[in-house]
């Protein structure tokens, strides 16, 4: 195996033996080959869409596509068996589309490096294996090039991950569709150098940008623009179910489907944001919010007592000595050996019954914080601040805001973050969104005016509402360049969703972005250079000289 799309890389340059986020050399692997399969898929349905073929297969191949990338997404799926089924779907879904372009008398196109494979028929376990090892990573030999496909790729996968839950919604845009399939195909195309491939990682980032407004479009015309709220972090007398992750289509559902079941709903890590919605409110078991960042599940999951539920990614393996792993579901694209999987039907609906009945038999959370934290930050309620916010800014009351957005993680350098928002000064405010929050949101950090100093927008996708933000201010202040805003950029990255998040900012023209708390081990020395010197980008270091650097005092 060989790994490095997340922060947590082994010695930040890649994990060769086993994954630091769990994952095993076999799972690494069959999820490399599931990404070469999404290529071979991307292929054929590509053809089809530019000959104009009308065919019933594409929106079962745009489903493929997006899942297939969301599965290998950083601490979503752990399940080799569940990965190669899927690799099994995608070779079932090759054929099918191999014989829609063969009916419609259009060659195939396998000249792609790496779909050599086109016409390999799934046979053992242990074939599937050999095949897996010789498809990875390195088997791009330059490292720039290599660099410049792998930052695509991992965007790629951010986006899809919003595109599912957009798509889980009922909201799809053809053209994200279009620009995924034909980069994937980028990354295997030889014929394309680093001039060629740099404009298509600022293109996704393009793409990215229209992924979160089509999921923001998706969550708000379902649910309610999100509005300032206070969430419990306190605990109730009832068994509780806890769901995690970041699909709300699930939160809905299983808030339905328990209504009047003397259970109580509580959510996790990124599922925080859906308190902000109004239609979340209208049902009174929904509770509160239990517990941290996804990090520390381990302990969290132990003093629930109740049944949890893994709507996507950010599962971190179970110790030996458990006692929660018999009441964990998994949906969507996550996964674990042994935890219950919830699937749809053919009518595309889920039955969280059984978990509704296994909470019933549990003792009721055991209470490991209490009182209340605010959010609901979102471009639509801010905006309704804005000139509260903009009279702020004139008076000098408000001198910096700073985005603090992105992930949280399990290093110690993290801490760093919690140090950066205690250090700043009492005329700043903190722009936040993704579970990056969890290191000072729970701080009592204070407000401006009756502006509370850190403004959550939600979830990380919901960056884009501190891009709306942002650019609303510029527009409010008579500014043409949004770099002339007195905003700091000092975003935490772990996986793939913060990926197309910082791609997304790049494409709209904001420069100066410090990430951390390392760089990514994917980015070879001369693409770092090049983000660099066009963008600006740099790593963090103290706290200290991280304000001077930032010229904030």
């Amino acid at each position: 195996m060989f790994c490095y799309q997340c922060q947590e890389t082994a010695k930040g340059t890649g994990c060769n033996i086993m994954g630091v986020c769990g994952k095993n050399p076999k799972v690494s692997n069959f999820q490399d080959l599931l990404i070469w399969t999404t290529k071979l898929i991307s292929s054929y349905n590509s053809q089809l869409k530019e000959n104009k073929i009308t065919y019933n297969l594409e929106s079962k191949a745009n489903r493929f596509i997006i899942n297939s990338l969301f599965i290998t997404i950083t601490n979503a799926n752990f399940d080799d068996e569940a990965i190669v089924n899927e690799i099994k779907k995608g070779f079932i879904l090759r054929d099918e589309l191999k014989k829609e372009l063969i009916k419609n008398s259009i060659s195939l196109n396998n000249s792609y490096e790496n779909l050599e494979l086109a016409t390999y028929e799934f046979s053992t376990i242990e074939d599937l294996e050999k095949v897996s090892k010789n498809i990875g990573v390195l088997r791009t030999e330059n490292e720039d090039i290599r660099s410049l496909r792998e930052l695509l790729t991992y965007g790629l996968k951010g986006m899809a991950a919003y595109v599912e839950h957009a798509q889980n919604l009922g909201k799809e845009d053809p053209t994200i569709f279009t620009f995924i399939e034909n980069a994937l195909l980028a990354t295997v195309d030889e014929s394309l150098g680093v001039n060629e491939l740099i404009p298509l990682v600022l293109q996704c980032g393009e793409f990215g940008v229209k992924a979160m407004a089509l999921l923001d479009n998706a969550n708000t015309s379902k649910y309610g623009n999100p509005e300032i709220t206070e969430v419990n972090i306190g605990v109730g007398n009832r068994p509780g179910i806890l769901i995690s992750g970041h699909d709300l289509k699930d939160l809905e559902d299983l808030l339905e489907q328990s209504a009047n079941s003397g259970v109580d709903i509580y959510t996790h890590s990124e599922m925080l944001p859906g308190h902000y919605y109004p239609k979340f409110k209208e049902y009174p078991h929904f509770f509160g919010n239990y517990g941290n960042a996804w990090w520390k599940q381990k302990e969290e999951f132990e003093s629930f007592n109740g049944p949890i539920v893994f709507t996507t990614n950010c599962i971190v393996p179970p110790s030996g000595k458990n006692t929660y792993s018999n009441r964990v579901f998994t949906t969507n694209a996550t996964g674990f050996p042994g935890w219950t999987r919830i699937e749809r039907d053919e009518n595309g609906k889920k039955d969280f019954s059984q978990v509704i009945e296994m909470a019933k038999k549990c003792t009721p959370p055991t209470e490991i914080e209490s009182g209340k934290i605010i959010g609901g930050f979102a471009h639509n309620q801010v905006l309704a601040l804005a000139d509260k916010v903009i009279d702020a800014v004139k008076s000098g009351a408000i001198k910096n805001f700073v985005v603090m957005a992105g992930c949280d993680g399990r290093s110690t350098s993290r801490n760093y973050y919690t140090d950066f928002a205690k250090a700043l000064p009492m005329d700043s405010v903190i722009l936040t969104a993704g579970c990056a929050k969890y290191k000072y949101n729970k701080l009592n950090l204070g407000d401006i005016g009756g502006i509370p100093r850190v403004l959550d927008a939600g979830q990380c996708n919901d960056s884009y509402s501190l891009v709306v933000i942002a650019l609303a201010l510029k527009d409010a202040f008579g500014l043409d360049d949004i770099n002339d805003l007195p905003i700091t950029y000092n975003i935490a990255w772990y996986e793939q969703k913060a990926v197309i998040v910082l791609l997304a900012l790049l494409y709209l023209g904001v420069k100066n972005i410090h990430l951390g708390p390392t760089l990514p081990g994917f980015l070879s020395e001369n693409v770092v250079k090049v983000l660099v010197e066009n963008f600006g980008i740099s790593g963090i270091d103290t706290v200290e000289n991280d304000m001077k650097k930032f010229g904030i005092k």
